[in-house]
């Protein structure tokens, strides 16, 4: 069981996302290693896959998954919405206090959420992971680092592993937070705006491991275009016009960032008792 400062005098809720598009031979060992963590941190604990509109049998594999584990809550996307898109529905259908999510593809290891939990505290908001080593053919490494360095700089982001889709922090972060993107590009709308409120950040080392199934969807010419054409809305969206600072004055404490130690509609098919999700469509759409 977990440390009982993680959250003072109340008991650790978690909800855990995975965005999942055509990663069906990867989605079953990520649910399953999730709930070996999960069940280690707390009791009460749920996890969320969206498939988002994927053309392989993910949706077969997340029926199986469903049936054996009560945790698992499945919720499809008719048709492929994005990265970002399956994101915030995630973030929508999650009714615990703390949020972990991580991608479905396997490139990390979910049981490495308790690094995550070894440095949370009271104080904590969010804490973001870091990758030790990217495993990612030269090219991808090498467009990876352009990329990262590029939006660091032109967001003016303090994280030092933007792209690290690793993380834990406070559903209540929503509060201020509105994400609005479908694509890879609520990587850094995210992280640009939980800066800009002024929420604490800490960072932790994590792994990052080889592709063994699919492929990504990202580093294909069009693809790239496109983030690039978002990742300059976006840029005058949150750098210049800060319209994401006019509606709220984001919480009291001032930004901090702290690295640690190295070491169309959605679709839920959650069964009948279940708890349904809350609607937040107000605050992340």
């Amino acid at each position: 069981m977990p440390d009982p400062k993680i959250m003072g005098d109340r008991r650790v809720e978690l909800s855990i996302v995975f965005p999942a598009y055509n990663d069906a031979g990867t989605i079953p060992s990520m649910v399953i290693g999730a709930r070996i963590a999960a069940r280690k941190l707390t009791e009460d604990f749920e996890i969320v896959v969206v498939n988002d509109g994927s053309g392989d049998h993910t949706a077969d594999v997340l029926a199986e998954l469903e049936a054996v584990f009560p945790e698992l809550r499945v919720v499809h996307h008719p048709v492929n919405r994005g990265y970002g898109g399956a994101l915030r529905t995630g973030f929508q259908s999650a009714t615990k206090d703390l949020i972990f999510y991580t991608d479905g593809d396997a490139q990390y290891d979910p049981r490495e959420m308790e690094r995550l939990f070894d440095v949370w505290e009271p104080s904590s908001d969010f804490v973001n992971g870091r990758k030790i080593g990217r495993s990612d053919p030269l090219h991808r490494v090498l467009i990876g680092r352009a990329y990262h360095w590029s939006v660091r700089f032109a967001f003016g982001l303090k994280l030092s592993d933007v792209d690290c889709d690793f993380r834990l922090f406070r559903r209540r972060i929503f509060d201020k937070v509105e994400l609005t993107k479908d694509s890879g590009v609520i990587c850094v709308e995210l992280m640009k705006k939980v800066q800009d409120h002024g929420y604490r950040i800490q960072e932790v080392p994590v792994n990052h491991f080889h592709r063994a199934y699919g492929k990504s969807q990202f580093f294909n010419f069009r693809r790239v275009g496109r983030t690039l054409l978002d990742l300059g809305r976006l840029w005058v969206d949150l750098v210049v016009r800060k319209v994401h600072l006019l509606a709220s004055s984001g919480p009291e404490h001032e930004p901090v960032l702290t690295a640690e130690n190295e070491l169309p509609s959605a679709t839920p098919t959650a069964t009948p008792n279940r708890a349904s999700a809350p609607d937040t469509e107000s605050v992340v759409r």
